[in-house]
């Protein structure tokens, strides 16, 4: 697993962009049509609050591997000059965290392992 040459904070911009289409694609699929329930459904599962308990439920299951993890603690401790509107500042740094993964899955096409991380959180549900 090559670390692509990347910082935290740009790794977590392409995966905030990976996981709302995924989870936009998911809500599409299971025949939500309306434009504000499309975002509010969305937003229960990308908020800051939901993807900090993704990635806090995954690491204690033993889903990611080391370098995952590594690659999950460059996002984490990212400087970024805002915070979300809805949460803490440590929530806010594991959803960035988790975003990160997913832009690394994306940028190195790591696509099997996308989707199993997909998988194990649309096991886990909208939060």
């Amino acid at each position: 697993m090559e670390i692509v040459p990347y910082n935290g904070t740009t790794l977590a911009f392409i995966g905030d962009a990976v996981m709302t289409l995924k989870v936009r694609e998911l809500l599409v699929s299971r025949g939500l049509q309306k434009p504000n329930e499309l975002q509010r459904m969305t937003a229960k599962w990308v908020s800051a609050k939901a993807q900090a308990y993704y990635l806090m439920t995954l690491i204690d299951k033993g889903f990611f591997t080391e370098e995952e993890l590594a690659i999950i603690r460059r996002g984490r401790n990212a400087q970024t000059a805002s915070i979300a509107k809805n949460a803490d500042v440590a929530t806010y740094r594991l959803a960035t965290g988790l975003e990160a993964i997913w832009g690394y899955y994306q940028l190195s096409g790591e696509l099997l392992r996308m989707e199993q991380l997909w998988n194990e959180i649309v096991m886990l549900g909208a939060q």
